[in-house]
């Protein structure tokens, strides 16, 4: 199985200056983890619910790109907060590729890009899990109809 047929399809991505209240938003109403930030048609960092917590709202708006000072919480921007050198997937990758990747990087989601280096969707855990169920079933399906 490859990686384009277990992932979640599209992805909503934000810009490096969406502000963070908004990339917050997102999360909540799409009830995702993370989310893709994207400038000039090029994937450059994610923002996890985590990063929100940790960056953004537990150091007070303090983080570690900070050089002075930075801004308060509420005039955060996704840049802000963001994990840069972002690892992904293709989407043609086989999952034993990707469940590699995954482990190598401790990562429970990746971006999925595509031949045009389009970001074209998010690989989770749960899209494996599932993926290997359905794969399985449909082992077991024909396996029984084999006999029948």
């Amino acid at each position: 199985m490859r990686v384009g047929e277990a992932m979640h399809q599209g992805c909503t991505w934000v810009g490096p200056d969406t502000p963070l209240s908004e990339v917050a938003q997102i999360l909540r109403e799409e009830d995702i983890g993370s989310v893709p930030v994207g400038e000039n048609d090029r994937l450059v960092g994610m923002v996890t619910d985590r990063d929100i917590a940790v960056r953004g709202v537990a150091n007070g708006g303090l983080h570690s790109k900070a050089i002075a000072s930075s801004p308060p919480v509420g005039e955060l921007t996704a840049r802000d907060v963001m994990t840069e050198g972002v690892e992904w997937l293709w989407e043609d990758d086989d999952m034993d590729t990707a469940l590699g990747r995954m482990e190598q990087y401790q990562l429970r989601r990746m971006p999925v890009i595509n031949s045009e280096r389009r970001l074209v969707g998010i690989l989770s855990m749960g899209d494996i899990t599932h993926a290997l169920n359905r794969d399985r079933c449909g082992e077991f399906a024909s396996a029984v109809s084999a006999h029948h």
